[in-house]
């Protein structure tokens, strides 16, 4: 084996936060399609129009989110059992709304019946919003402690409610998550659509971006001054077999700032979610939509990288037992499963990368009103 243990945990934890930066830049701009499908699309044409921008590939990016789910679960199966202890109602919800996806860009362009398709323009908003929303809701609690424990078996307990999720950080956060997605959808659509689209697109870039702007900046004023972190005190040797119960936590103001303050490099992390932010707006302003959608794609790396920086190695932290808290060094599989599925990794990452660049190269081009009413056999 080429990694120690302890490499391989970090490598994992680095690995995870590849896979959700890869699910948000992908399957994270065709929510933000979805969620400005009903508004942007002033007719049917227009509607299929915007559609057909992401019809080829919201099936290929959402790989990305299947992934991620599935590493979760293999490297961290302590952290899966917990979270959907947790977050139990809210992951239904997420699944829920997710399904409108499918079904509306399968459906959507059957039947000509006016109703119908309305109906579906408005799944595929639900598909599209409440997803990006609640992913940012659960992060949200994350940073401030999420009520649950471990028995001397390490099953998990969660002694909180769907209700308590929905507080005012963490509602705030998914403003944030549904903020920078939707204005990431925007600049898609700017790029791929032609006028009048894309010009109503652009003025959606500068609303959406200028808004998670606001609400990115309030979150972290929130987290610094309102919120107490997490700090690990003591625990055993980081290459030891993984025992969440063998550490002792504790909850100080200031704590989420640890990591910025003890490797100051990390600061680039909510830097380049602001730049990010402020240049695809300025770029989507000055008409140069790809450079725009670049600009977009790191500010999204940067502000999911900002919240991974303050957290670790913290992955779920207890609230109510501290040192219960899921981390990185304790909360994952054995050395060989991690070992395995880093080779796996290896090869099947660079395969996925490559099929996505591959179909978006055949099918790049600008979606027209024209070319969707002279092909209506297309199939959204």
């Amino acid at each position: 084996m080429i990694f120690d243990y302890e490499t391989l945990k970090f490598i994992w934890w680095v690995l995870v936060g590849v896979l959700l930066i890869g699910f948000a830049v992908t399957d994270g701009m065709d929510m933000g399609v979805g969620t400005l499908l009903p508004f942007l699309g002033k007719n049917d044409l227009e509607r299929r129009v915007i559609i057909n921008t992401v019809g080829p590939h919201w099936d290929g990016n959402q790989v990305w989110l299947i992934t991620a789910g599935g590493a979760i679960f293999a490297a961290w199966p302590l952290v899966y059992a917990t979270a959907f202890s947790g977050f139990y109602f809210a992951m239904l919800l997420a699944l829920f709304a997710l399904f409108f996806r499918p079904v509306g860009f399968d459906y959507r362009s059957k039947i000509e019946n006016p109703h119908w398709r309305s109906a579906w323009d408005w799944g595929l908003f639900v598909g599209g919003a409440v997803p990006a929303l609640v992913f940012g809701i659960a992060f949200g609690n994350l940073l401030q402690g999420v009520p649950f424990q471990l028995d001397e078996f390490l099953r998990p307990s969660y002694t909180g409610g769907f209700f308590g999720l929905l507080n005012p950080f963490a509602l705030l956060a998914g403003v944030v998550s549904l903020g920078m997605l939707t204005m990431h959808g925007a600049v898609w659509l700017q790029l791929r659509t032609a006028e009048p689209i894309a010009s109503r697109a652009a003025v959606w870039v500068r609303r959406t971006g200028l808004a998670t702007i606001g609400a990115f900046a309030l979150a972290g004023v929130w987290l610094t001054l309102g919120i107490d972190g997490f700090r690990v005190v003591a625990m055993p040797a980081l290459d030891a077999v993984a025992n969440p119960l063998g550490k002792t936590v504790e909850i100080a103001a200031w704590a989420w700032l640890g990591n910025y303050s003890q490797y100051p490099w990390t600061l680039v992390f909510p830097l380049l979610g602001f730049a990010g932010l402020g240049l695809a707006v300025l770029l989507s302003g000055a008409n140069r939509a790809g450079w725009a959608l670049g600009a977009s794609a790191l500010a999204l790396t940067g502000i999911i990288m900002t919240a991974g920086a303050a957290m670790f190695p913290f992955i779920m932290p207890s609230s109510t037992h501290p040192g219960h808290s899921l981390i990185a060094w304790d909360a994952v599989s054995s050395r060989l499963t991690l070992t395995v599925m880093f080779w796996a990794t290896a090869i099947f990452i660079p395969l996925i990368l490559g099929y996505t660049a591959w179909t978006y190269t055949k099918m790049w081009r600008r979606v027209t009103v024209e070319e969707i009413r002279e092909q209506e056999h297309l199939a959204y």
